[in-house]
């Protein structure tokens, strides 16, 4: 039987989504207010998705990502759960501080450094995730997948736009 704090849980479900949701949504606002047409100029690789695809997919990452968020969140009695949380922020905001740094100042290089940075804080909140709950761990192995992904695109668009 599930308990009364356990039942109360769930209400803060769509706290955990829309943080994931809103937290990108502040570094579009430090970006380019017409990224499209920035974008549309750089040469790009074969494999560079069409940009309707970037949409659909991040808003699906990210509520993957804020469930698996509160399913290690909600394990707070249990003391290892702080750095598996902390981990989560800071690649919260890597995430977040990438747009403005590669759609804001058109800078990739330091765009694949923050990517870079990104995929190393996904990774290790992944692995961290998965000693709390196994299925939040496997809840960010699509996000890790993207972001992988996405690291490889952003160092193929700042080599050939370099």
């Amino acid at each position: 039987m599930i308990g009364k704090e356990n039942k109360t849980d769930f209400l803060f479900i769509p706290v955990f989504v829309c943080i994931c949701l809103i937290a990108p949504l502040a570094g579009q606002l430090l970006s380019d207010p017409m990224p499209n047409e920035w974008y549309r100029q750089l040469n790009k690789p074969s494999f560079n998705p069409p940009n309707w695809l970037f949409g659909p997919v991040w808003t699906l990452l990210y509520i993957s990502m804020g469930l698996a968020a509160w399913l290690v969140w909600r394990d707070r009695k249990n003391h290892q759960v702080a750095f598996p949380l902390v981990a989560f922020s800071i690649q919260l905001i890597l995430n977040a501080s990438w747009s403005p740094v590669f759609f804001g100042l058109h800078k990739l290089g330091l765009a694949f450094a923050v990517i870079l940075a990104l995929w190393l804080a996904v990774l290790l909140t992944t692995c961290t995730f998965f000693r709390v709950s196994r299925f939040a761990g496997w809840l960010m192995i699509p996000y890790l997948g993207w972001v992988s992904f996405a690291t490889v695109l952003n160092w193929s668009l700042w080599r050939l736009n370099s």
